[in-house]
């Protein structure tokens, strides 16, 4: 029956927060809850990394940003329909994966962080002087255009149930993979390298792995983002965007499936409603990262699990909400 009851809950949470999803643009603004869904899909690939493979990636901006301006200028200039758009993203996050990978997961710790972002600072100066990128005006009015030539994404709400379910399916095959045979594995390199190199896991094939699907994923938040806002700017590829994603998935939870999310959702709001601030923004989120860092290493999930816990018992709550 423990085990009944754990399914039980799970799917009620589940269709708990699938109703809120389906019903939230109609009592919020809907381009806001789109790009929040696309930077959280953004945090929960950077978490795939760090939090079950253990690696600290600062050039994920890399990522979502040349996804970005791949899929806008597709679509823009080629006039690629919107999902060739959205999968000329992924394939190139993707390779640009594979290639980061390939050069830095012979390297750990800070030696890893600064390949990354050194690499990634690349990317961003070659976004800033290529010709098709637009420099610093960045690639603008991109047309959503159709999907599969029959979802008008002009509208508001399509594009909005587009983008929920290309977050959920995203999520879905994060949570897939994490428990998934490759999931056990990573976690155990994450855990011990040296032991699971001596069960005959060769490391360095996994975690370039598990490095190239993280980047597809970002590819995609920032391919899907592309199309929600229009455009594609150096914002994206920028090092501090990379910094911002860290800020997400250590805030809500590193190593928690909703973490992330939880994460990414807490940010964009505050920098949504303090926007009237200006910098002030970026200071209150360092104040924010310090204090998270400081007192609650374990992030806003870790610290609510132990209380959801009590509350719904361990065989309720453990499934769904993970254990940082």
């Amino acid at each position: 029956m423990p085990g009944f009851a754990r399914r039980r809950d799970t799917l009620i949470w589940t269709a708990a927060l699938l109703a809120v999803a389906l019903v939230a643009p109609f009592f919020l603004y809907p381009v806001f809850l789109m790009r929040a869904l696309c930077l959280a899909l953004f945090a929960s690939s950077f978490n795939l990394l760090l939090g079950y493979v253990g690696l600290l990636s600062f050039g994920h901006a890399a990522f979502m940003g040349s996804a970005s301006y791949i899929t806008a200028y597709t679509v823009k200039s080629w006039g690629f329909p919107a999902e060739l758009g959205l999968l000329a993203g992924v394939a190139v996050a993707a390779g640009l994966g594979l290639v980061f990978g390939w050069l830095a997961i012979r390297r750990q710790g800070i030696y890893f962080a600064m390949i990354t972002l050194a690499l990634a600072q690349m990317v961003a100066f070659f976004a800033q002087e290529a010709k098709f990128t637009g420099g610093e005006d960045g690639i603008q009015a991109v047309p959503r255009g159709h999907l599969f030539g029959l979802l008008p994404l002009n509208d508001t709400y399509v594009m909005y149930y587009v983008v929920l379910a290309i977050f959920l399916i995203a999520f879905a095959l994060i949570q897939r993979t994490i428990n998934s045979p490759f999931g056990q594995v990573i976690k155990a390199i994450r855990e011990n390298e040296p032991r699971a190199i001596s069960l005959g896991y060769r490391a360095e094939r996994y975690k370039i792995l598990a490095f190239v699907l993280s980047a597809a994923l970002a590819g995609l938040a920032g391919a899907t983002k592309c199309l929600v806002l229009q455009f594609a700017s150096l914002g994206d590829v920028d090092w501090t965007t990379s910094g911002q994603v860290v800020l997400m998935t250590l805030v809500g939870g590193v190593g928690t499936p909703l973490g992330p999310v939880v994460g990414a959702f807490f940010i964009v709001t505050m920098e949504n409603y303090l926007a009237q601030t200006g910098s002030w923004v970026t200071i209150i989120e360092g104040v924010i990262f310090v204090v998270c860092v400081l007192t609650f290493r374990c992030g806003i999930v870790g610290v609510l699990t132990p209380y959801l816990i009590r509350r719904s018992g361990p065989k309720a709550a453990a499934p769904w909400v993970g254990t940082p």
